[in-house]
């Protein structure tokens, strides 16, 4: 029999079923386990937790709305990530993490050798956040890198915060999809970035995004930078330098003599910057794998 999916939403979690969903988790009979919104004990979320890590089969993981609530969860939850080696998306979308919750799960989600899509979108995130982030996005030996990430509404994120993300996906990253809206990333704010260290050179935040684009190789085609107060003009261009870059892959690979019909992480469709989407349009849409 194929995995298949246990998916609950916003429901008071028995006993029993906590012992089902384990049960089902240890059995590897589960592919996708969403639990988003539920209300469970620590026990028994140390239950679920327990049964991830002997997961062989299970490839998302969506824990959003609060489920991850408190520091000792995040430990919790980064022991099943450190023995888990299936998982692939992983969405902790409005949980009250702080940076002090990624410092717990940065050495899991840094070596985790399957994770390829993230979503810590509403998760109270700094800068020290973001820093460990950029650590998560380069390939690293048995690991891949991670090619989908969700960081929208995390206002505590400094202008500096988002040039140094700027950065980490233009010089390393396989990142191919990035949500960045509700943000205060406004044209208007300044950022110093400073290259190798020395002399320092001034951007406009938008514009960080665009020299990105414009100048440094970046596997990204997908960057979603909706209600963040940037000017037209300037997501024009943005998504005109992404288009480029999607059509040079298309005539390197027919060059080449390869393939060049979509993939899941390539698709000539999927290239865009979006701009004004409305909550809940989101690229890590909650899907079945």
């Amino acid at each position: 029999m194929l995995p298949g999916s246990i998916q609950i939403t916003g429901e008071a979690l028995s006993g029993a079923e906590i012992k089902d969903i384990c049960d089902s988790l240890k059995e590897n009979s589960v592919r996708l386990l969403s639990v988003r919104g539920c209300q469970l004990s620590d026990r028994d979320f140390g239950r679920v937790c327990r049964g991830v890590a002997e997961s062989h089969s299970l490839a998302q993981l969506n824990l959003n709305l609060g489920v991850v609530s408190t520091i000792g969860r995040t430990k919790q939850l980064a022991d099943a990530l450190k023995a888990n080696r299936s998982l692939q998306t992983l969405f902790l979308h409005g949980s009250p993490l702080l940076d002090a919750g990624l410092v717990t799960l940065n050495g899991a989600l840094s070596t985790h050798p399957s994770l390829v899509s993230l979503d810590l979108g509403d998760c109270m995130l700094g800068d020290e956040a973001v820093r460990l982030i950029c650590g998560m996005l380069p390939p690293d030996g048995a690991k891949s890198g991670l090619k989908e990430l969700t960081l929208s509404a995390n206002p505590a994120v400094s202008t500096q915060g988002w040039a140094r993300l700027a950065i980490a996906v233009a010089h390393s990253s396989q990142l191919r999809v990035l949500n960045l809206d509700y943000n205060p990333l406004g044209d208007s704010f300044h950022v110093i970035l400073h290259a190798l260290s020395v002399m320092p050179s001034l951007f406009l935040c938008g514009q960080v995004f665009l020299d990105m684009v414009e100048n440094y190789p970046t596997s990204l085609r997908v960057l979603v930078l909706a209600e963040n107060d940037i000017s037209p003009e300037l997501q024009q261009q943005i998504s005109d330098l992404l288009s480029e870059g999607e059509e040079e892959e298309d005539k390197d690979g027919e060059a080449h003599g390869l393939p060049t019909q979509p993939s899941q992480w390539n698709s000539s469709s999927s290239q865009m910057v979006l701009m004004t989407s409305g909550l809940g349009e989101s690229f890590l849409a909650e899907t079945e794998m």
